[in-house]
């Protein structure tokens, strides 16, 4: 029994050893939302500051592990008065809740580099499980800084009620689903 249990120690270890981890590159990544304004208009924006790590130990990804944590704060929709009602009580609420992160619980093959990627994401103080989909697009060597690079889209819809974000304002007004979209390059550690 002690041999079994040495055995399996080491064999974690050495496959521990085979994962890698990746951080974004945030001259090269966004993380972008987009929600329809009185049923007519699409209003996009972007969070500017956001930290992402990957850890693989796959070569295309299929096995990674995403945390993902982002300052509430650095929202922008190029409209400062609109910037600053989202970070008010009415919507973020980002004096009391300054943080979204995201991390992941699976990761489900769906065809070729594709995948459905589940987790937990905590906003405005709730958390809840979200599943969105994660587009492997290929690694390479940045020929600039010789780092090796992946690349990584994440799309998605959630329900800004799920969170209890802008309870004041109906969907006519606001949608309720929120439309995700993440690109980013992760360069290897």
């Amino acid at each position: 029994m002690k041999k079994a249990v040495l055995f399996f120690a080491a064999a974690l270890i050495t496959l521990s050893s085979f994962a890698q981890t990746w951080k974004a590159d945030p001259a090269h990544s966004k993380l972008a939302f987009t929600v329809t304004h009185m049923g007519i208009s699409d209003i996009s924006g972007i969070f500017g500051k956001f930290d992402v790590t990957i850890i693989a130990a796959k070569a295309d990804f299929s096995d990674a592990v995403v945390e993902l944590s982002t300052d509430v704060s650095s929202i922008n929709t190029n409209v400062d008065m609109r910037d600053n009602h989202l970070k008010s009580p009415d919507f973020f609420d980002v004096a009391q809740f300054s943080t979204l992160t995201f991390k992941s619980t699976s990761l489900k093959a769906n065809g070729n580099n594709q995948y459905t990627i589940s987790g937990n994401l905590t906003l405005h103080g709730v958390t809840k499980p979200v599943s969105l989909t994660l587009v492997y697009r290929g690694t390479t060597t940045n020929p600039m800084s010789k780092a090796t690079t992946a690349g990584v889209q994440v799309t998605g819809t959630i329900k800004r009620s799920d969170f209890n974000i802008g309870a004041k304002f109906p969907s006519a007004m606001v949608s309720d689903e929120v439309r995700i979209k993440a690109d980013g390059e992760f360069i290897k550690q």
